[in-house]
């Protein structure tokens, strides 16, 4: 009988706590919903960007990463990014871990605000911006721009012999390269520009110092850079590619083909 009576007890005091704790919480809520609607009718209230979904440190930002919502202008205007900040922030990625509904200011975004810090905020740690000459069909008919990812493939005329034959050899300098810039448009600057085409002559990357080093060797080799522009998900990296120039040509272009065909067959 005093078992029951315990437990009987014990379970009008678990009810208590928890009807006492929802109370609790109800007024808290409500008093976080009067110190709100104080601000917000003292101050106003602005739309700012916030994230729409958790997301981790080092993210790369997508439309979809990006939701809208109404808080208390107060400490927010002229900090937190707005909807005219959408297509500065996409392609960009984020500095720290954020969970939904966080609001977006330009300390979570890698480089910051761009107006203010230009390019050099953007170059990863230990990597480096170099440009070189590249446009029209060197660079996929100028339809390659900032964030994409390229190959840089060179074609060179080289005499080591000294006989005075034209040698021509074309290889693959770098694989999976970041495109900082195509002329002076950035991914920011280009945001502003949508609508207009731009033509430049210039394509700047992100590099090791060491690449940056081949790459200013082969602008003074007697040859060509062109660009080969990957789909932005695509990190793979082909190994012991071959440097090819006629002969090479002439002796597997039958085999490129073939397989090609075969590969086209199997797809299908």
């Amino acid at each position: 009988m005093k078992r029951k009576i315990a437990l009987i007890i014990a379970l009008v005091c678990g009810a208590l706590a928890a009807l006492l704790t929802r109370f609790y919480l109800s007024a808290k809520d409500a008093e976080v919903r009067k110190i709100k609607g104080f601000y917000e009718e003292k101050y106003g209230t602005i739309e700012v960007l916030c994230f729409a979904t958790d997301l981790p440190g080092g993210a790369t930002l997508q439309k979809s990463d990006l939701g809208l919502k109404t808080v208390p202008a107060l400490g927010m205007r002229g900090q937190a990014l707005t909807a005219e900040n959408v297509m500065d922030i996409v392609g960009r990625k984020t500095v720290l871990g954020h969970r939904r509904g966080d609001v977006i200011f330009w300390a979570d975004i890698e480089g910051g605000d761009q107006s203010v810090t230009g390019l050099s905020s953007d170059i990863k740690r230990k990597m480096r911006a170099v440009s070189i000459n590249c446009t029209g069909a060197a660079a996929v008919s100028s339809m390659v721009k900032p964030n994409d990812h390229v190959d840089v493939i060179g074609t060179f005329d080289f005499d080591p012999e000294g006989t005075g034959r034209k040698n021509f050899v074309t290889c693959t300098i770098l694989q999976n390269v970041l495109v900082l810039a195509t002329g002076d448009t950035t991914a920011k600057t280009r945001s502003r520009s949508v609508g207009r085409l731009q033509g430049y002559s210039t394509v700047t990357l992100e590099v090791t110092p060491r690449e940056a080093e081949m790459l200013a060797f082969a602008e003074q080799m007697k040859g060509r850079l062109i660009l080969t522009l990957r789909n932005r998900n695509d990190t793979s990296y082909e190994k012991e590619l071959p440097q090819v120039d006629f002969m090479k040509i002439r002796g597997e272009i039958e085999a490129l083909n073939q397989k090609r065909q075969n590969e086209k067959m199997v797809v299908h």
